[in-house]
This record gives C-alpha cells, structure tokens and sequence, in this order.
C-alpha cells in the first residue's frame, strides 16, 4: 500500500513540472492533427480506389 500511495506522489510531482500548451497553441496543434488525419484519409482513399478499380479492369479482362 505504501508503494501505491508513493507511487501517485511521484505521479502528482513530476505532472507538476510538465509545461502545458497554452490554449491558443492546443488550438493550433488540434487543427493541425485534424487537417493532416484528413488529408490523409481522403488520399489513402483515392488511391484505394484507385487500386480497387485497377483490379476489377485486370479481372474484367
């Protein structure tokens, strides 16, 4: 139990020492992130379709 208790003191000093993003800058990231899953989505989705139709013509021949 001792170690437990130590253990979250530990946890609750070394989150003391983390430097947080400022609002404005976890804005910014968030909108970043967000823009490049997108990004990336909507290209790996054309290339699988891409890919997806490149088969069904080899296989309609």
């Amino acid at each position: 139990m001792t170690n437990i208790v130590g253990f979250f003191g530990d946890v609750v000093k070394e989150m003391r020492k983390v430097s947080w993003p400022k609002r404005k800058e976890l804005t910014r990231y968030t909108i970043i992130v967000l823009s490049t899953v997108l990004v990336m989505a909507v290209y790996f989705s054309i290339v699988d379709l891409g890919i997806s139709e490149a088969f069904r013509w080899f296989i309609a021949l």
